[in-house]
């Protein structure tokens, strides 16, 4: 098990802007030295093989594993019975200060939310896991900062502090 710190990206509706959050969140990050992990959460399935391509070809031929090595990176596609929880995942990192999720709202991990007027203002997160919300809503009725929907530079400084000194 790694000591990496996890904290989730989360939200109670789709298309709340957890993705351009936390891209903006690891550019930040980055910026500032660190080393980001991101890990997202695909509810709908999805598909990284081309096929044709030799990968493609083991699996179909019935690998359950595959890994593509290349100069600079690798990946590895692993066929599982069902969808893993972040728990699983997590521990396959390596080489990074903290992971970032985006998802896994049901995760026990850190969490900042993000919160959208038009897609409703209830907060989902167990104020235990709470750590911080993204918002353009005012006067949300939390213990936990409310910053702007925009504001990635104030939840770095969050995460920073609380996890990276």
């Amino acid at each position: 098990m790694n000591n990496i710190p996890v904290v989730c990206i989360v939200a109670g509706r789709s298309d709340t802007g957890k993705t351009t959050f936390m891209e903006k969140l690891i550019q930040e990050l980055v910026q500032r030295g660190y080393e980001v992990g991101a890990v997202k959460s695909d509810t709908h399935g999805f598909d990284i093989d081309i096929p044709g391509k030799d990968s493609w070809r083991f699996a179909q031929a019935g690998a359950k594993s595959t890994t593509i090595i290349g100069p600079d990176k690798y990946a590895m596609i692993q066929k599982t019975e069902r969808k893993q929880e972040i728990e699983d995942v997590i521990p396959l990192i390596s080489g990074v200060d903290i992971i970032l999720v985006e998802g896994y709202k049901a995760s026990t991990r850190p969490r900042v939310e993000v919160i959208r007027k038009e897609k409703g203002t209830e907060i989902i997160s167990p104020s235990e896991y709470l750590i911080a919300i993204v918002s353009d809503v005012k006067g949300l009725n939390t213990s936990v900062p409310v910053l702007d929907i925009n504001d990635f530079q104030g939840v770095a400084d969050i995460l920073v502090n609380k996890y990276l000194e």
